[in-house]
């Protein structure tokens, strides 16, 4: 990640209420009383005396109020991430020789086509999880023989059982494919011939050049996959916001916002711009759009991430400047009824955007509450 990029992330979005949902505004108890602006004590406490219900009083009525709403949370956070096409593989030339013909960068390869040549002989894609580690030829076994036997009978040689046995049909079927590329048939996939990559591959960046000599581990070119990806580093206190299959909304350049999901989530280090600042530790998410297509014609930008880690469906809310400290412990608010005013106990829950979900058995849906000043 560029240090341009890691700014971009640090970018928070302002947490938002959309459409009945509310977006998290994090805080404890105690942090609340000091966002009304009381002193250490916290709220001042307010007795309720041996009831639940305080005795109601006349005067002094609040200066604001404010309702008691149904309404549906949720625990979100903006984050910035960037679109692209995921990770970068590194090509490394095995076959020594000349480079005759490079692929251009964003060129997409498929199965069975060639993606660059070295004396004129190409090195060709098959697919599969397994990297092509050696030579194969007959009596071999292993599950790089089942890739290439599947992937042979997939581009149309076939004769041979799907077994992960290298058997004398199997050599049969490469010489066939081996004549069709203009190869030598000699019934062997030597090492570096065929790259395997768990599907179709784009081409990112060319690092050989025409009449450059390649082999010995030598880089040839960079890929991705073609899928697009959304990658956002977050802080490691925001773990729990990615957490794998979690579903995530996708902001566009445009505005426009698609669903995503979270595919992978790991842990990295950062190294700082600066050699003597110190590496920080991050948490890397990976993100799939669930159209691709959303992203046609964007090549790489940067997006904002909505991730939702906790939603509260159906409960009540007051604002958070309506909580009063109880003096014998707790939180309350004051409900107003006409020209008096009465204490209720409460319980807390998710505190978002202004507003916390409360609880409380005299509580009820639509009751005005006091917002102190």
């Amino acid at each position: 990640m560029t240090t341009g990029r890691t700014a971009a992330r640090r970018r928070r979005g302002r947490r938002v209420a959309v459409a009945g949902a509310v977006v998290l505004a994090v805080g404890a108890a105690a942090a609340v009383g000091a966002s009304l602006g009381f002193g250490g004590g916290g709220f001042g406490g307010v007795g309720l005396g041996g009831g639940g219900t305080g005795t109601p009083t006349t005067a002094n009525l609040p200066p604001d109020t404010a309702r008691v709403t149904r309404q549906t949370m949720l625990d979100t956070e903006e984050v910035a991430g960037d679109l692209g096409y995921g990770a970068k593989t590194v090509l490394a030339g095995r076959i020594a020789g000349v480079v005759t013909k490079v692929p251009q960068a964003g060129q997409v390869i498929r199965r069975g086509r060639p993606i660059y040549r070295v004396d004129n002989t190409p090195v060709v894609l098959m697919y599969g999880g397994v990297a092509a580690y050696r030579t194969l030829g007959p009596w071999v076994t292993g599950a790089d023989v089942r890739q290439l036997e599947t992937n042979l009978k997939a581009l149309g040689y076939g004769g041979f059982t799907v077994d992960g046995t290298y058997t004398v049909a199997t050599a049969t079927a490469v010489r066939r494919w081996q004549q069709d590329l203009g190869l030598s048939q000699t019934g062997q996939v030597e090492q570096g011939r065929v790259l395997f990559a768990p599907g179709a591959i784009r081409v990112d960046t060319v690092t050989a050049g025409v009449n450059q000599s390649t082999g010995n581990g030598r880089e040839v070119l960079q890929y991705t996959g073609t899928g697009r990806e959304v990658t956002v580093r977050l802080e490691v206190s925001d773990q729990r916001l990615a957490r794998r299959g979690v579903r995530v909304q996708v902001q566009l350049p445009e505005g426009r916002k698609v669903a995503g999901r979270v595919n992978r989530v790991h842990t990295v280090i950062e190294q700082p711009a600066d050699p003597s600042g110190q590496a920080e530790t991050l948490i890397e998410a990976v993100v799939s759009l669930r159209d691709p297509r959303a992203a046609a014609g964007i090549e790489a930008a940067v997006v904002n991430v909505v991730f939702t880690a906790a939603e509260r469906k159906d409960v009540l809310t007051v604002p958070v400047a309506a909580l009063v400290a109880l003096a014998e412990g707790g939180y309350g608010v004051e409900v107003v009824a006409g020209s008096t005013t009465h204490y209720i106990k409460v319980e807390t829950g998710l505190f978002a955007n202004g507003l916390v979900e409360v609880t409380g058995d005299e509580l009820r849906e639509g009751m005005t509450v006091g917002m102190p000043g």
